[in-house]
């Protein structure tokens, strides 16, 4: 990696400053200045959870495939591996793979795994002709595998143990030669981890156990407390039922955390409580008593059940950018208030805090310093066409290529980072930008900030566009010498 003198005026400065990892980053310009409510979701946005409760999810789906679905008791050896899968990618039902695809539908080779072991490049360039996923096999715009797709995509963060689960119940069949159909284990696995939620398993599992499950309440708490003495306006709207959530909030904030919140909802059904108007408001007591009056009015004290968007903007008249909602799930929690509502909307990535402080280690700066030169290199020599130039050009894009593998594995020996396929934004990454205006590790990092700060995008120069700072340089923007066509002629 040793770079001459003479070549390292065309390395692009990347920047010694390190990044803080509590910071908000903006897709869109926003000012707080202008926001007058505040709107939650619960799981990974109020409440945080530890690693423990991905290993509960896992440990009870596995049992429920065994004693439920009569799968192996074999399947019984297998563990949850935390940093085996990260959020954002696909996976094709069919042929029972699980990878990682970039904002413009190509698989990120090295990224294909079959069980828990990876799929060669050349049996999957064969197996899809090519690396790119036509957007008709691809899951529809909300992440959903329906009407034909054969791609699901996994963007909620209790997803993790569901990829794992699958991973390890593929290998178990491969390596044990059992004949089985990928789309029944698919929907298998599914329904299990389903009946985690669903029937009520984890819920009474964390609340008996509510310590070694939720943290960060600290911080969640500060924010809470800010901005109900700046006089917010606050409201929560969540797919957890009451009883979960009214015992991690007393542990996060208190036995007084409804007093904060000017209205609460629980078992919304997101996403469908964003579209479906036919769900009326339903009432329900601290004790679960469900009332059959009709609502006209959202209360602050009272709990309300289902409902739907429509019905609450009729009764709150929170309407448009005075309204900023967070959640961490960027289908199911933003797009439709963003699309279709004009909400503003801040997501929450717990991933981020981890891959910043990767970002800002020297070993990765110096990684990125070099295959930034590196890629410079050979877009520069590549018109040099004599063999000399062209065998060092070779080396160059031999060596290139194994440095992309090896920031890869900085963040994720299998799968890289959940934001970029070597130099392409991910899939997930191009959603982010799309439904969220702002996001951040973790509610706390808006601590940070007072409520007058305005959140500015990166002004990133679009290729066309002339850079006007050293990092944000090209080496195609610095006077590179072209091929010259055969039919030029000179004035």
């Amino acid at each position: 990696m040793y770079l001459p003198q003479i070549i390292l005026p065309l390395i692009p400065e990347i920047s010694k400053n390190s990044v803080n990892p509590n910071t908000i980053f903006a897709n869109n310009e926003m000012s707080l200045d202008n926001i007058e409510i505040y709107g939650f979701d619960y799981d990974y946005t109020l409440a945080f959870y530890s690693r423990r409760l991905h290993t509960l999810i896992f440990n009870i789906a596995r049992d429920i495939l065994i004693q439920e679905h009569r799968y192996p008791e074999g399947l019984q050896e297998y563990e949850y591996t935390p940093d085996f899968v990260i959020r954002g990618l696909h996976y094709d039902v069919q042929k029972a793979l699980l990878m990682k695809i970039d904002a413009f539908h190509y698989i990120q080779l090295g990224t294909v795994y079959r069980g828990l072991h990876p799929v060669p490049d050349k049996e999957v360039i064969a197996m899809y002709d090519g690396s790119h996923v036509p957007l008709e096999n691809m899951s529809d715009f909300y992440g959903k595998s329906s009407h034909g797709h054969t791609m699901k995509q996994y963007m909620d963060i209790f997803s993790l143990p569901e990829m794992n689960l699958l991973c390890c119940v593929n290998d178990y069949f491969m390596k044990h030669n059992i004949d089985y159909e990928p789309v029944h284990l698919y929907k298998d696995v599914k329904a299990a981890i389903g009946d985690v939620h669903v029937k009520g398993i984890l819920y009474r599992a964390v609340e008996a156990d509510i310590e070694n499950y939720i943290s960060y309440g600290e911080q969640t708490h500060a924010v809470l407390k800010k901005l109900y003495e700046d006089g917010k306006k606050m409201f929560l709207i969540t797919n957890s039922p009451f009883d979960f959530v009214d015992r991690g909030m007393n542990y996060i904030v208190g036995t007084e955390w409804r007093e904060l919140f000017d209205i609460v909802i629980v078992q919304a059904d997101k996403p469908g409580f964003f579209n479906d108007r036919r769900k009326p408001f339903r009432r329900v007591t601290d004790k679960g008593v469900l009332h059959w009056d009709r609502i006209h009015k959202l209360e602050k004290g009272n709990i309300y059940k289902q409902g739907n968007l429509y019905e609450f903007l009729r009764l709150t008249g929170w309407r448009g950018s005075k309204v900023l909602y967070f959640g961490d799930h960027i289908y199911s929690d933003l797009a439709d208030l963003t699309l279709k509502h004009g909400w503003r909307t801040g997501a929450i990535i717990p991933e981020l805090r981890k891959e910043v402080k990767i970002m800002n280690t020297k070993e990765y700066v110096h990684l990125m310093t070099w295959l930034q030169g590196l890629t410079g290199l050979i877009e520069h020599m590549q018109v040099h066409r004599d063999p000399a130039s062209q065998a060092v050009v070779q080396e160059w894009i031999k060596e290139r290529e194994a440095m992309r593998s090896q920031t890869k594995n900085i963040f994720n020996a299998q799968f890289g980072s959940l934001f970029r396929t070597y130099h392409n934004p991910t899939y997930f990454s191009r959603r982010l930008s799309r439904f969220a205006d702002i996001y951040m590790a973790s509610l706390s990092c808006l601590l940070n900030y007072d409520f007058q700060h305005t959140f500015f995008p990166r002004r990133t120069p679009l290729q066309h566009e002339s850079p006007f700072w050293p990092e944000q340089t090209s080496a195609g923007a610095m006077n590179m010498p072209f091929v010259p066509h055969r039919n030029t002629v000179e004035d």
